[in-house]
């Protein structure tokens, strides 16, 4: 079964940011947006450890140790950036200035619970900045795969794990195909290339509508 790589999945997501948004990326793999932001397109990037224009990774042998992103990799700021303390970071994310988050998980529920802080297994998790930017940022978008190691769905009809937010997801990224989260449920917006709806609902553990273009008429799966 063709399926997006990770690097694929976040070009995917960069070609739906818009000119002008303050966008925050999540510790991990929604970090690779930023190597895929189109020349033409202005968007800000903030990082909660006090960064507002953060770049893409560094060339190699171009690393500085001062510029580290939240995920403590090493960063590039964009001309114009700026830097700031924690509390006028958090300030930013609870004050909805953020156009959207995009980040991981390890669940999400067909009307968008999100589940992304602690697995069942962990003792203890590590909340972060998570809580804040599900409930903070004006959209919320979740970049992960399909399923687990062990082909279990990820997107389910009620998250098993401890709830990051609820009701917080406005779209879902996997390598087989992009979600949009709507108050009457899952909406399948995209497919990966080479790929039926079929491949994808077998994979998927929640219901979800087809809509054609002309918004005519739909299929549920």
């Amino acid at each position: 079964m063709p399926e997006l790589t990770e690097d694929q999945i976040a070009e995917r997501v960069a070609r739906d940011l818009e000119d002008g948004w303050y966008v925050n990326l999540g510790v991990g793999s929604p970090l690779s947006v930023l190597n895929h932001i189109r020349a033409d397109l202005e968007v800000m990037f903030h990082s909660e450890n006090g960064i507002l224009g953060l770049g893409p990774s560094p060339a190699p042998g171009q690393e500085d140790p001062d510029i580290v992103n939240a995920g403590k990799q090493f960063a590039t700021v964009n001309r114009g950036g700026c830097f700031f303390d924690s509390s006028v970071s958090f300030a930013i994310v609870r004050g909805k200035h953020l156009d959207l988050a995009v980040v991981g998980a390890y669940q999400v529920s067909q009307y968008g619970d999100l589940a992304n802080w602690k697995m069942p297994s962990q003792k203890i998790g590590g909340v972060g900045g998570a809580a804040d930017l599900a409930v903070g940022a004006k959209r919320l978008w979740v970049m992960m795969s399909q399923t687990t190691k062990d082909g279990n769905p990820k997107i389910v009809k009620e998250c098993t794990f401890p709830l990051t937010a609820k009701r917080a997801v406005s779209r879902i990224y996997t390598e087989l195909a992009v979600f949009d989260v709507t108050t009457q449920g899952l909406v399948l917006r995209d497919l990966s290339p080479g790929l039926s709806v079929e491949d994808v609902a077998r994979k998927t553990g929640a219901p979800f509508r087809v809509i054609s273009y002309d918004d005519s008429h739909s299929a549920s799966y």
